[in-house]
């Protein structure tokens, strides 16, 4: 069934939605919040800055007028970065006139409050007409899905007839969507995820292969899960797409961001030079600090993380971190496993 979706941000990842939506002969009205990037929307069938070389569908309508954007539609896609979420759905919630879904796919934590983007919407959204929330996340570069590569994610939320929906609305023969009703899981795996793919780059960039990326990957689901688990998930969650799929293609990639800027940083860049070179969100850094916060708030070992923390914000070099993980005291890989998998310790 056709339908008219917003969709709001026009950056890679919600551009790449964009076209599986009007590939699924939806109409998606696409809003940003600069005026110059509608109008290539609308004239040319481009955005050159996020996707260059990609022509748009024209069932794709730029917008900035977020209010004609959202008034009249059953499903709004949040495609903004995590510290821009408050602020958007408030907007949002000004301007709808009946009941919605409010599907979002950013991924990232809240420093300080140490919510979770599914939270956060909760909480900002004022409107007296009931909203769905809806998660959508999983192993997906835009630039791929772009070009119509096989991609496969999962959408999650406490009302699973809403996440059908939205199953519903994306899934076609190169985007295939799975449902997972734990909300939690699928929200950590995809956040955290960023910071193991800083990590990632840093190693990479320090020159040390692929033995320390293997070591890094299977050490860093173990360190998610262990975080996921104690604050709810579902254990096996994390053997999958938003768990294990998610980081392996955020690790390896040269399409992520947070790997390239995590590369940079194992090369010695300033993190200040290499978010400013990145010109995009890296929201590993940010997320990061919320991780580390967590780390602390629920008693949970995150070594990683706790080396990342130190590199980004507390002056520490990238070679010392590793230098420092790698000394830390001998322990049982088996009895850590047996502890994560079978327990929610």
């Amino acid at each position: 069934m056709k339908q008219t979706v917003a969709l709001l941000g026009a950056g890679s990842w919600g551009t790449a939605l964009a076209l599986v939506l009007a590939d699924n002969d939806h109409t998606v009205l696409l809003w940003s919040h600069r005026m110059d990037q509608v109008t290539e929307i609308n004239d040319y069938h481009s955005n050159e800055r996020y996707l260059p070389g990609v022509t748009l569908s024209s069932n794709i309508i730029g917008f900035d007028n977020m209010r004609a954007a959202v008034q009249d539609v059953e499903i709004i896609v949040l495609a903004v970065p995590t510290k821009a979420i408050r602020q958007v759905v408030q907007e949002v919630s000004a301007y709808v006139n009946s009941s919605v879904i409010l599907v979002h796919v950013s991924k990232g934590i809240e420093p300080d409050s140490l919510k979770r983007i599914t939270e956060m919407i909760e909480e900002e959204y004022t409107s007296s007409h009931p909203a769905h929330v809806v998660v959508l996340s999983g192993p997906s570069h835009a630039e791929e899905v772009v070009l119509r590569h096989p991609t496969t994610v999962t959408v999650s939320s406490k009302e699973m007839k809403a996440a059908e929906k939205v199953q519903d609305l994306f899934m076609n023969q190169s985007f295939r969507v799975y449902t997972n009703p734990d909300l939690i899981g699928v929200e950590i795996g995809g956040a955290l995820k960023n910071i193991i793919a800083l990590a990632a780059g840093i190693t990479d960039g320090l020159g040390y292969g692929d033995n320390a990326k293997a070591a890094l990957i299977t050490r860093g689901l173990a360190e998610i899960a262990r975080l996921g688990t104690r604050m709810g998930a579902n254990p096996l969650t994390f053997s999958g797409l938003t768990g294990i799929g998610d980081l392996i293609v955020t690790c390896t990639s040269v399409h992520s961001r947070n790997w390239r800027a995590g590369n940079m940083l194992g090369k010695g860049m300033p993190l200040e030079e290499v978010l400013s070179q990145m010109g995009m969100v890296v929201e590993g850094v940010r997320t990061t600090k919320a991780a580390h916060q967590l780390a602390k708030e629920y008693d949970v070992n995150m070594p990683i993380t706790n080396a990342l923390h130190s590199v980004l914000f507390e002056g520490v070099s990238a070679k010392e971190a590793v230098d420092a993980l790698m000394g830390r005291t001998k322990t049982s890989e088996l009895e850590d496993l047996v502890n994560l998998w079978s327990s929610k310790e």
